[in-house]
């Protein structure tokens, strides 16, 4: 039977892959890869000889007729991204949805995603919480942080380092300096760092330290 795979692939230390993980990216037919030259690496690591395809943010509208019609034939399909799980702030949600609509089996691996550890690791209350992932750059970015300014949940972005600055400037703006902030850089890698303080602290320090790699805040809830 033909089956959609949602398979997690690490956020930095490649001993994060499930056995199960390996296991279908080395028996199903075809894998869909965000960037077929990040995941290459990944799959050389492992031994895993499957045929790669290009499925990214820019191509998923156009290929993803053609990919449903592959899995109706019988194909076994695992979709990946270049770090943790797909659909979560990477591609994935269209192809899922769609592959739902056809009734064609989606079966999501448990594995590496990056905003769960750095809830943990922020000491912030995860009892509640709410996903953001990328804030808007410009168009909508003013209305999202009015609205969010009044969440009493503990807040997750994801950020680029080049934007950080801007990102935690913002929230000093509109949440108010004195907010409770934790930044997770690097998680899983040989620098992983988390730095928590308040807004204007975390600004500070990154300020004075211009920061890299892949970043996760995580921001207290209006008390």
């Amino acid at each position: 039977m033909s089956k959609l795979y949602i398979v997690p692939t690490p956020i930095g230390n490649l001993k994060d892959i499930t056995y199960r993980a390996i296991e279908v990216l080395k028996t199903v037919d075809l894998i869909l890869a965000e960037d077929t030259r990040t995941s290459g690496k990944l799959l050389k690591h492992f031994q895993i000889s499957t045929h790669m395809q290009s499925h990214h943010m820019h191509n998923e509208h156009k290929t993803v007729a053609q990919i449903i019609e592959k899995l109706k034939s019988g194909t076994t399909i695992a979709l990946i991204s270049d770090a943790g799980t797909p659909a979560i702030s990477d591609p994935g949600f269209l192809l899922t949805r769609t592959c739902i609509e056809n009734n064609i089996e989606v079966d999501c691996l448990p594995g590496a995603t990056a905003f769960v550890p750095a809830l943990v690791n922020s000491g912030l209350p995860n009892d509640k919480f709410v996903f953001e992932g990328f804030l808007p750059v410009k168009k909508g970015r003013q209305t999202q942080l009015l609205l969010l300014a009044q969440e009493t949940r503990t807040m997750i972005f994801y950020e680029s380092p080049h934007k950080l600055i801007k990102t935690l400037t913002d929230f000093c703006t509109y949440f108010g300096s004195n907010r409770q902030v934790s930044v997770s850089r690097e998680l899983t890698k040989l620098y992983e760092e988390t730095i928590r303080a308040t807004a204007k602290e975390v600004l500070e320090h990154y300020t004075l330290k211009p920061p890299k790699g892949e970043i996760v805040i995580c921001v207290s809830g209006k008390k």
